[in-house]
């Protein structure tokens, strides 16, 4: 028997054994129900044993023999490893699919106005996006890059910076219009402030309360608030003129080039203590298309907004 051949008789053998079923291991394996057998057969005679207790009846249920049982895990074990090995020859290609994990936001506000560049450079590698605000596992998740906003640390990822940030108020030119002594952070006295839940407050977030300490000012009036746990959504609701926005550079640069929205306070600089970096496993940091993207990714975040 030869290999390829042994191969597709252990897969006939195991899909059967696992449906009991000539019929529903065809379906699987996109072949007749005879094939199938003809195939399991095959095996039986190169092995000069059975491996299946037959009923009577063309629908009668499959019955694994017992050496067949015993066989059977490891041949399982056999095949999600040949998996596993050609998933790993597919990491090496240049060509292919590269997933990478963003946040929602950052997808939305930069990597997607930029990703036709990379895929004009690249036009064999296809990108799939997973957009979460978790940290996926990169190994069993097929994830092979992605880009996270912190301090740099992600237990058993490599990291590198890709691009710091500070963080200030942002609003539209209409509510500018509307309000047009906002001048100095007191002058926020009583405006509705756009407030961004999507980060976690203990990880060094810079919030409004930390940015008024920054700015040396305690607002005498109340304050309204609108809060929102996506920071894309936050820079909307600036643009749509809701109020005033703490934004995070990064997301708010092209909004900003296109006058979508306003600085406010401009020589009030907050650096903010996280930001974004390159995320990758260590042995995976040589896959052609992981070096393409990391180095597409820092000339996009070298390049000034358009």
């Amino acid at each position: 028997m030869t290999a390829p051949i042994f191969l597709n008789a252990l897969r006939a053998f195991e899909a059967s054994a696992r449906y009991q079923s000539f019929s529903a291991a065809a379906v699987e394996l996109n072949v007749t129900p005879a094939a199938v057998g003809q195939l399991v057969r095959s095996l039986e005679e190169w092995l000069g044993m059975p491996l299946f207790h037959r009923g009577g009846g063309g629908r009668a249920r499959l019955v694994p023999t017992d050496a067949a049982m015993r066989a059977l895990p490891d041949i399982r074990d056999g095949f999600d490893r040949l998996n596993l090995g050609f998933e790993r020859l597919k990491e090496g290609s240049a060509v292919g699919v590269l997933t990478v994990t963003v946040s929602p936001a950052f997808a939305a506000k930069w990597l997607l106005p930029r990703i036709d560049r990379f895929q004009s450079a690249w036009p064999d590698t296809d990108v799939r996006l997973d957009t979460s605000l978790k940290l996926m596992d990169f190994a069993t998740q097929g994830i092979d890059i992605g880009v996270r906003y912190g301090a740099g640390r992600w237990p058993g990822l490599e990291a590198e910076k890709l691009m710091d940030e500070e963080v200030f108020p942002v609003c539209s030119p209409g509510f500018l219009k509307r309000y047009p002594r906002l001048r100095k952070p007191t002058d926020l006295d009583g405006l509705t402030l756009i407030d961004d839940l999507s980060v976690d407050r203990h990880a060094g977030f810079v919030t409004w309360n930390t940015w008024f300490e920054n700015a040396r000012t305690k607002l005498a009036a109340s304050r309204a608030t609108l809060q929102i746990n996506n920071s894309a959504a936050v820079l909307q609701a600036a643009i749509d003129g809701h109020g005033v926005a703490l934004a995070r550079s990064v997301l708010a640069r092209d909004d900003l080039a296109a006058g979508r929205l306003v600085r406010l306070f401009p020589t009030i600089a907050r650096p903010s203590d996280l930001a974004y970096y390159i995320v990758y496993r260590r042995e995976c940091a040589d896959l052609p298309r992981l070096v393409a993207f990391r180095a597409w990714l820092r000339e996009e975040a070298a390049t000034p907004a358009s």
